[in-house]
């Protein structure tokens, strides 16, 4: 009997408390979690471009491409790209977008380091997408699913990137504040948040796809008298989504204005890719093929082999996002899921990168997290910790000349 008496006032404890504080312990815990992953790597860490040997937490977590994000947030910009010594276009600070880096100066004014003051932004970000990953949850799912998301959310594979000195935690906190809105359907407000993203990270042209079939979904509703689309949030939704795809190609057009060189932002990122398959245009839609030929060469397979992989997997994908969990998740996430991998489609090279870079299809845990056997949450979770240990292993942690950056 005492033990049925406990268990009962435990339940009635857990329900009675705040969704933010079971969201914020789910947090903490995920943060020991991962902290702890980071440091037994970083204890085993020799010496690399980017530290000596055994670096502190804030040293190693400022690795790879936090060292562009530091040039940035204490020098800024270069006026004109550099050029190799065959005419191209090098690597350069360009390829990072300024939102991140100029909110991590802010904190170097007050005299902190840059590796503890990335730190402290990114994790605050990640809290916050945390806490607005619930409310999105929390709309189409019961509490106890709503909240299992955001216990996949924060034990994911690539979740230590939530904690180190890269754009994704306030890239992925904006996102989930924007889908969010869009949800509520708070149109005008929506605007300055994918400004916000625009300078943030790569993303905002996908979301103003996600306006253009918001808007064609909500007309075609109101034309079959299931949902009226008055004239005000028409006008409003429409000028959200002009306004997201002229902010989408604003830095674009920034970086092309300060160097003299239009096309200097697509250059630069074109040049991360040369290593790969040297200097080309970039022909949308066709990065993923090429990659699968190049990986394929590499590992000595047919090359119709990974485009036949790739074609199944992009089908796949097609038909999860028609399943039923993926379907309560609503119409608007979906839109974002369908947006945004044909963003990735259409410009990016598959390469190490490519985990983090999926990253923004997160919604998509909600339908991961509807399954209510614990045995299949457990296993869920500690799939996601092993993960992290992998992705780790592969991505973050320098091994000797590594050609698997994060």
């Amino acid at each position: 009997m005492a033990g049925h008496s406990l268990r009962t006032r435990l339940t009635v404890r857990y329900r009675l408390t705040p969704w933010w504080a079971k969201v914020l312990v789910v947090f903490a815990a995920s943060r020991v979690v991962t902290t702890t992953l980071m440091l037994s790597f970083a204890a085993r860490q020799g010496a690399n471009p980017w530290t000596g040997a055994q670096p502190g937490y804030t040293d190693f977590a400022r690795i790879w491409d936090g060292n562009w994000y530091n040039i940035i947030a204490v020098v800024g910009y270069p006026s004109a790209v550099p050029i190799t010594d065959d005419g191209h276009v090098g690597e350069n600070a360009w390829a990072f977008m300024p939102g991140y880096p100029a909110l991590v100066r802010l904190l170097l004014v007050l005299g902190l380091d840059f590796g503890v003051a990335a730190v402290i932004v990114s994790t605050t970000f990640a809290l916050g997408a945390a806490l607005v990953f619930y409310r999105l949850m929390a709309r189409f799912l019961p509490g106890e699913a709503a909240l299992f998301s955001v216990v996949l959310f924060c034990f994911a594979p690539l979740s230590p990137i939530l904690q180190v000195a890269y754009a994704e935690s306030m890239f992925l906190f904006l996102l989930v504040v924007a889908l969010y809105l869009l949800v509520l359907r708070r149109y005008w407000v929506l605007i300055p948040v994918v400004a916000a993203m625009a300078v943030t990270r790569p993303g905002a042209l996908a979301f103003a796809l996600v306006l253009l079939l918001h808007v064609i979904h909500r007309w075609w509703l109101d034309r079959t008298g299931r949902e009226p689309f008055p004239a005000r949030e028409r006008i409003a939704a429409i000028v959200s989504g002009l306004s997201a795809a002229a902010l989408g190609l604003a830095w674009l057009l920034i970086a092309g204005l300060v160097t003299g060189r239009l096309s200097a932002y697509v250059d630069t990122e074109l040049a991360w890719r040369s290593v790969y398959v040297g200097y080309d245009e970039l022909v949308p839609f066709t990065p993923w093929f090429r990659a699968a030929e190049w990986w394929a060469n590499w590992w000595g397979l047919p090359p119709v082999l990974l485009i036949v992989a790739l074609v199944l997997v992009i089908a796949l994908w097609g038909v999860l996002l028609f399943s039923p969990p993926a379907r309560r998740l609503g119409v608007d996430i979906r839109f974002w899921l369908v947006s945004y991998s044909l963003y990735l489609l259409a410009v990016f090279f598959p390469q190490s990168s490519t985990f983090r870079l999926l990253m923004p299809l997160f919604p998509a845990l909600g339908a991961l997290a509807q399954p209510r056997s614990p045995v299949y949450r457990v296993v869920l979770v500690i799939l996601c910790i092993l993960g992290q240990f992998a992705w780790i292993d592969i991505a973050w942690w320098v091994d000797g000349r590594d050609w698997t950056p994060p």
